[in-house]
């Protein structure tokens, strides 16, 4: 097999004539310089060089083999800058999962923003509703998951949880309803209604009952959504009240109010799941970085945007 380091070499003596002034810019001596070159003419089984005076010249073989060592310089010269912007994180693929109320608000901004920095990163994004994204991120199918977790069920092994934002609930109420001409409603204040459930069992759905409960009370469910429009379209028909947080409130039904619920505020807590300890690969540590800033720009709880009442 040919050596591309002697090929190198041989394109030095080709391009300054001689052996010794070769070895002169490339920092060899004369010798050593000798030596590649009967070393690669053994590996090519053909003379590479010949006489010419003070000076040598390619064969036919020596000068195929000069412009073979020309292209390869070129393509090593093209892996290392790759290389160099893959280790930068500028190239490279990143692969995220999501869920759906954090597409506009977070992930959309914010792979604007790593665009704009890194055109050429590549981000490979799936929707995990209604599953699970743990999973494909311990098994390495994915590099990040936004999910919805409470502080205290973060010990997951294999996967570090980083802390975007808190994204508040705020009750949703018919428009004309008693309690609409209230500015910030208690959660006792909703003890009697009738409720639209906003969300499937689960985190986003623990946050809400365990607000009710520290208020005294377990929601009575009349109907089920699927997703936050559907109740909001649901309380605007006066099937009851609900409780939506923030990403998901987009804009408001036109037959609802939305008004800030107190004592206490139901939170849920939005972090971005990674594969592996702390360094990331430099494009992971921009996702994330670009997610945090995201949610930072929305105000409100911990990053997410507060609703204005109606």
């Amino acid at each position: 097999m040919l050596d591309m380091r002697r090929m190198q070499v041989l394109r030095a003596v080709v391009t300054s004539g001689s052996v010794t002034a070769a070895a002169r810019n490339l920092g060899y001596t004369p010798s050593a310089v000798s030596q590649q070159m009967a070393a690669l003419e053994k590996e090519a089984g053909i003379a590479l060089l010949e006489r010419t005076g003070r000076g040598v010249r390619p064969t036919d073989a020596g000068r195929l083999l000069t412009e073979y060592a020309v292209t390869i310089g070129r393509h090593i010269a093209e892996a290392e800058t790759a290389l160099a912007e893959l280790r930068a994180g500028r190239t490279g693929r990143v692969s995220m999962r999501y869920f759906t109320t954090a597409g506009a608000a977070l992930v959309a901004p914010a792979l604007a923003s790593l665009r704009r920095a890194y055109p050429a990163l590549q981000v490979e994004l799936k929707l995990s509703d209604p599953d699970d994204p743990m999973p494909a991120v311990r098994d390495r199918q994915a590099d990040l998951a936004l999910v919805v977790r409470p502080p205290g069920q973060l010990g997951v092994d294999g996967v570090r949880f980083e802390h975007l934002l808190d994204d508040r609930y705020h009750a949703v109420l018919p428009e004309g309803h008693p309690l609409a001409a209230e500015e910030v409603l208690d959660m006792a204040d909703l003890a009697d209604e009738p409720w639209v459930a906003s969300e499937s069992p689960g985190p986003c759905l623990d946050p809400i009952l365990d607000a009710c409960g520290a208020a005294g009370f377990s929601p009575d469910f009349v109907v089920e959504s699927g997703d936050y429009a559907t109740a909001q379209g649901f309380v605007a028909a006066g099937l009851g009240v609900s409780l939506v947080p923030e990403l998901g409130l987009g804009v408001p039904h036109s037959g609802v109010v939305v008004r800030e619920v107190h004592h206490p505020v139901p939170i849920r807590s939005i972090y971005a799941a990674v594969r592996g300890p702390a360094p990331y690969r430099p494009a992971v540590r921009g996702l994330l970085d670009a997610l945090a800033q995201a949610a930072a720009g929305g105000g409100g709880a911990g990053g997410a945007t507060s609703a204005a009442p109606r």
